[in-house]
């Protein structure tokens, strides 16, 4: 039975672990609060892969020196292997003198008293978690005495079986989420080949014929020449703005070091040196989100922006992100050609406005996109807070 004046601890280690969403931001979770729930002076948790070894391997109460120190991963052998292979929880008085007990590099910590728990998800075993030198309260009655040292408790080994099956839901979330965002990479390369294929690589095309027809015309029609030649650089840069404009997305953005509405303003501010159309940014009292709501939004503007600019003619484009409660709101209206939303055909519009509501719909947001032929669109999408 867990103490009552643990259940906050417990309570916040699991909203910790399933607030995270990358992999090794959910495993380093998962170690710091299991060594810090039991009291342990070691923790560490283990991805093995197919060849023996580890995948990864997260470490909590060591320093990056001596975890440089001690070397390559470990391998799958002793207690860790027999965690991996029969899924089955150790808690051992002293690992050391545990048959199975293989030694550690020179540099590696001492351990002695040792509880494993696998985590799995049904058959699958995700990882192996374990901690080691357990300490004791200050107000414990080992800790009186010297020499003694506290051992982990079969409350203990509950304890960790608890967050092992919390931490099989969160790492196999995380590992969903990543999944997830490696399709969305493969379709959004997909679509920007499309785009380099079907406006740069044709505009170039018609660039090549009007330049040689040019060249035919210099000495018979010096005057025709001339207006082709004023089509080859007209033709140019077009060009160079569609070009301009997939570079911007594919490069990066810099959510991390300048925040949404820092990297919403360069967008703007890019696009509207790129393209003849005037593209505007407003931000008020937008607090910062979580990462998968900043990406989020980020992508659908990008996606807003990039239909506004080369499938609607517009020549205003205004991008506005207000604060709405614990959340935020994106808006992205241009006075383009406009669509009637219910009777879309054009497949690069329809799977764009596809993927708007998806990345709307995985961070728990909505989506709302209203057009009309002639009178311009409007999307909106709201997301929630943390």
């Amino acid at each position: 039975m867990i103490p009552r004046t643990g259940l906050s601890a417990v309570s916040a280690a699991l909203l910790a672990m399933n607030r995270q969403l990358e992999v090794r931001d959910v495993l380093q979770t998962i170690v710091a609060s299991a060594r810090e729930l039991l009291g342990a002076r070691y923790a560490a948790l283990g991805v093995p892969d197919d060849h023996g070894g580890f995948a990864q391997f997260v470490v909590a109460g060591v320093s990056e020196e001596q975890w440089r120190a001690i070397g390559p991963l470990p391998r799958q052998h002793g207690v860790l292997a027999a965690m991996l292979e029969e899924a089955t929880p150790q808690r051992l008085a002293d690992v050391r003198e545990d048959p199975r007990f293989g030694g550690w590099p020179g540099a590696h910590p001492v351990l002695s008293d040792f509880l494993g728990m696998p985590i799995a998800d049904d058959e699958q075993v995700l990882g192996a978690l374990f901690l080691a030198n357990k300490e004791c309260p200050s107000d414990a009655p080992d800790a009186a005495e010297e020499g003694k040292r506290c051992r982990f408790t079969e409350e203990d080994e509950e304890l960790l079986a608890l967050l092992a099956q919390h931490a099989a839901i969160a790492l196999t979330n995380a590992r969903l989420y990543e999944r997830s965002r490696e399709l969305t990479l493969t379709s959004e390369r997909a679509r920007i080949a499309t785009e380099l294929h079907d406006a740069v690589a044709q505009k170039l095309f018609s660039l090549r014929l009007t330049a040689q027809a040019a060249a035919a015309l210099v000495d018979r029609d010096p005057a025709r020449a001339k207006e082709e030649l004023q089509e080859v650089a007209a033709l140019s840069a077009q060009a160079a703005d569609e070009l301009r404009a997939v570079v911007t997305e594919l490069r990066p953005a810099a959510l991390d070091e300048d925040g949404l509405v820092a990297t919403l303003r360069t967008q703007a501010q890019v696009l509207d040196r790129a393209h003849t159309a005037s593209v505007t940014f407003s931000s008020h009292g937008v607090r910062a989100l979580p990462a998968a709501q900043e990406e989020a939004l980020l992508r659908v503007a990008q996606e807003a922006m990039h239909n506004a600019l080369r499938h609607a003619d517009a020549t205003e484009v205004g991008v506005a992100l207000l604060r709405s409660g614990p959340g935020a709101v994106l808006t992205v209206r241009d006075d383009g050609r406009g669509f009637d939303p219910a009777g879309v055909h054009g497949a690069g519009r329809h799977l764009g406005l596809v993927s708007m509501r998806d990345r709307a719909h995985g961070v728990g947001g909505r989506l709302d996109v209203r057009s009309e032929p002639g009178r311009g669109t409007v999307i909106e999408m709201e997301v929630p807070g943390g």
